[in-house]
This record gives C-alpha cells, sequence and structure tokens, in this order.
C-alpha cells in the first residue's frame, strides 16, 4: 500500500467518526501537496477539506487545484466560506480563477470582495485601461422574466440594501443573459400579481465591456439613463456602470483633452499637488517637439533668403501668413476634437469633414485674403509705401491667404482622424501642433506664389 492509500484510508475513517477538530488536526498536519492529492482520490469530499482546513492552508490548497475541481468546490461551499477564501486569495490566483469562470459566477462571487479588492479584481480581469469593465460594478439586482411583481419586490426588499442602485431591475434567464431592463417605477404601479414578462419591452440598452469608456459616456448622454447594464460577447450581464462613474469619467476625458490641446501630456494629479520637476517633464516632451518643428520654419525662411533679399516687403507679411494659416487650423482642430468626444462625428466621417472643411477654409481665405488686399491698398493710397508693384505684392499675400487658411482647415481637421485611425488620443493633435505644422508648410507656400508671381519683377 502506497503512502497516498495509507493517506486516504485514514481520512475515511475519521470522515466516519464525524470529528471536525480531529479531522482538521490531521489534515493540517499533511503537505499542501498530499492534501492535494487526497482530493484527486475522493473528489466528493473535496469541499469537506477545504472547509476544514485551516483558512491559510485552504487557499494554498485551492490555488494548486485545477479549474474544474476549483469550481465543483467553489459551489458546495457555504457562502461565507466562499467569501472568505475569495478574499484571502492572492490577487494573481483570483483573477486566474475567475478568468475562467461564467460571467454570471464571476459577478456573485465579484460582489463578496470588499470595494477596494473588488475595484482590483475587475481591473486584472484584463480589461484594457480605458474600457468600460474598469467601471462597472456587480451591486445591481436581477430578476426573473417569470417572477410576479410581489416576487421582486420581496427580492428587492432582500437584497436591494447592497445594490449601487434601485432605480432599474435587470431580467436575466436561467444562464445569466439579459433579457431587459425595467425602471421600478413600472414595477411600483402595477398590480402585485402582474408578471415581470409583461412589463418587459425588449427595448434593452447595453455595453459591452470591452468598450471604450468614451462610448459609454455618447450612449449615456443620447439615453437619459442613471445606469446601464454591462455584458460579454454572450449577451452574460456582468454588472452595471452608473452614471456618477460616466460624470467623474467625462470630466476627467475633457480635462486630459483640454491639456493636451494646449500642448502638454495629461496630468496624472491635480495641477497644484504635482512637483515642478513633474511639471517640467509633463510640458518639456511638447515644447521640445515643436521647438524642432519651429527649426523648419527658419529653414524654410534661409531657404528662400534670395527672395526676402529681393523683396524685403515679404517679410512685413510673414507673421500675418503664419498666424491666419494656424488659426484656421486650430480651430478646425479643435471643432472636430470636440465633435469627436461627443460623438457626432466618427472615423467613417472622414471624407464629409473633409468637404466641409476645404469649402469652409476657402470660403474663410477669401475673406481673409479680401481683408489682405484691402490693407496692402489702403497703405499704399495712404504712405504710398509699397512701391510700384504693390498690387503683385497685394495679389501674393491675397493668394497665400486663402491657400494657407485652406490648408490649415484641412491639416487641422484630418490630423484627429489620422490620429483616432491608428488608436491615439485625438486630442494630441494639440493646436501648437497644428499651428507648427501649417506655420511651416504656410510658409512654402507663401515664398512659391511670390517666386511665381513676382519673377522678373523684384527678383
Amino acid at each position: 500500500m502506497d503512502e497516498i492509500e495509507m493517506l486516504t484510508d485514514q481520512v475515511e475513517l475519521l470522515l466516519e467518526e464525524g470529528d471536525p477538530v480531529k479531522l482538521n488536526e490531521y489534515l493540517d498536519n499533511l503537505n499542501i501537496s498530499d492534501v492535494e492529492a487526497l482530493i484527486d482520490e475522493i473528489p466528493e469530499y473535496a469541499d469537506t477539506f477545504i472547509s476544514t482546513l485551516s483558512i491559510n492552508r485552504a487557499v494554498n490548497v485551492f490555488r494548486i487545484l485545477d479549474f474544474p475541481t476549483q469550481e465543483r468546490i467553489v459551489k458546495k461551499l457555504s457562502g461565507p466560506k466562499i467569501a472568505e477564501l475569495i478574499n484571502e486569495l492572492p490577487p494573481d490566483d483570483r483573477t486566474s480563477f475567475f478568468s475562467e469562470l461564467h460571467g454570471d459566477a464571476v459577478k456573485k462571487l465579484i460582489i463578496l470582495l470588499p470595494p477596494a479588492d473588488r475595484k482590483e479584481a475587475l481591473s486584472l480581469l484584463g480589461y484594457p485601461e480605458e474600457s468600460v469593465g474598469r467601471l462597472m460594478t456587480p451591486d445591481y439586482i436581477t430578476v426573473k422574466e417569470h417572477w410576479s411583481v410581489a416576487r421582486a419586490l420581496e427580492h428587492i426588499r432582500r437584497y436591494g440594501k447592497n445594490s449601487e442602485t434601485i432605480d432599474v431591475l435587470y431580467v436575466i434567464d436561467s444562464d445569466g443573459v439579459l433579457l431587459d431592463d425595467i425602471r421600478i417605477r413600472e414595477i411600483l404601479l402595477v398590480k402585485p400579481d402582474v408578471l415581470i414578462s409583461d412589463l418587459m419591452d425588449n427595448r434593452l440598452i447595453s455595453l459591452k465591456a470591452m468598450d471604450h469608456q468614451e462610448e459609454a459616456i455618447t450612449v449615456f448622454r443620447m439615453n437619459n439613463r442613471v445606469a446601464l447594464p454591462v455584458t460579454d460577447d454572450q449577451q452574460i450581464m456582468l454588472g452595471i456602470v452608473t452614471v456618477d462613474d460616466i460624470l467623474w469619467v467625462a470630466n476627467e476625458e475633457y480635462t486630459e483633452d483640454m491639456q493636451r490641446i494646449g500642448g502638454t501630456e495629461a496630468l496624472d494629479e491635480p495641477y497644484m499637488d504635482m512637483s515642478i520637476i513633474n511639471l517640467v517633464k509633463k510640458r518639456a516632451g511638447w515644447l521640445v517637439l515643436l521647438f524642432f518643428g519651429q527649426l523648419f520654419t527658419a529653414s524654410v525662411m534661409g531657404h528662400y533668403e534670395a527672395q526676402l533679399a529681393g523683396a524685403l516687403i515679404l517679410a512685413v507679411f510673414i507673421p500675418l501668413i503664419m498666424s491666419s494659416g494656424g488659426n484656421s487650423g486650430s480651430q478646425a482642430s479643435t471643432l472636430i476634437i470636440q465633435s469627436m468626444a461627443m460623438g457626432d462625428v466618427t472615423l467613417s466621417d472622414w471624407w464629409n469633414v473633409m468637404k466641409r472643411e476645404l469649402i469652409s477654409g476657402l470660403l474663410l481665405g477669401l475673406i481673409l485674403g479680401g481683408l489682405g488686399f484691402m490693407r496692402i491698398y489702403f497703405q499704399q493710397q495712404a504712405f504710398g509705401d509699397m512701391g510700384e508693384h504693390w498690387y503683385l505684392i497685394a495679389i501674393v499675400v491675397s493668394l497665400s491667404l486663402v491657400g494657407v487658411v485652406t490648408w490649415g482647415s484641412l491639416i487641422g481637421s484630418m490630423l484627429p482622424f489620422i490620429l483616432r485611425r491608428f488608436g491615439a488620443d485625438p486630442a494630441t493633435s494639440s493646436t501648437p501642433f497644428v499651428a507648427t505644422l501649417v506655420d511651416v508648410t504656410g510658409l512654402i507656400l507663401y515664398f512659391s506664389i511670390a517666386t511665381y508671381i513676382l519673377r522678373g519683377f523684384l527678383f
């Protein structure tokens, strides 16, 4: 007879005696691997062994069992013992166990954890950082479609205390599949014998755990809900997201976008709480990048040095050209970023946006181009200091303004789409970045037009 058989015989004798104290002492003196072997030999007593062991040893045994055995044990353990076991499991082992479970079972186990551990468990379950799964809570009330209103109300009285909200009840089937949601007022205003199925309207709105949080913000905004259910790809209900969490996320997203639009990395903590060193780190990256971008501006001006030497008057209008293009690009970029955040514009709208910005940019360019022409005309009439070829200078400035404003509008509107297409935050196409890019290309356009029109006249 080998060692495992001897252990099995001894344990069976203790089980027959029915003395839990002796069984506890015997099991606690065994190696963890021996207890695991006993569970393999007499699996019908697996839950008894886990319940009898001291909690630390029970956890160490449980964590080395295969998943099917773990699942069978959890189904047989009492509620308090399950809670104790799940709470004591190391986070990585708990996450590994949860990841194998059916969605409805995960919900039932997660609710047993303290709030801090629950949040940790959800974050470790594999949901991306910006996903809806990071926001959901398993504290909600579910009912079955065959229940009467009276039974549902009794259920609410019994379990509603621990729910995040009882404004909405969620109808699920025996497998945990979400069927519908019902507002509490609909239940309160009907007779007790009415069935839940009679109150269902099949106009369910739900979120997926892997959805981006920005999508959830849009859904909440469009549907005026205080809470929305979260499901997996099989429509198994995993939790709910409440509007207070969404408002917090919306505020956080808005703050981050404003910081990025201003040309800095998103701050991880309040401004006044950040050290000077961390604040400099957040801002230095963009400033260095923009600095190198402006070096291209200097390079462009150096390339056209001959033209500037031959017509110094061109230098007078460089700030006008650069600021007009940068301003139009920044306007377009801000409008598109905000529209994306609100859900008014999606990636599929890029072509329509391009056409709109091409037309609006052209019209805006014509307005500024006309003003530029009039400015040079009135200066020439008042002071006569623009030279005999003033009208050519006016044409160069006007055409350049039309071109740079149109180009700035296109660049500013398309950059958010390009960034979103490659998975980046559109807000990173910030105002300084767009302005710098349009500055460089705008100068090239300005000097190219000047070279073409003024060649043979001024140089």
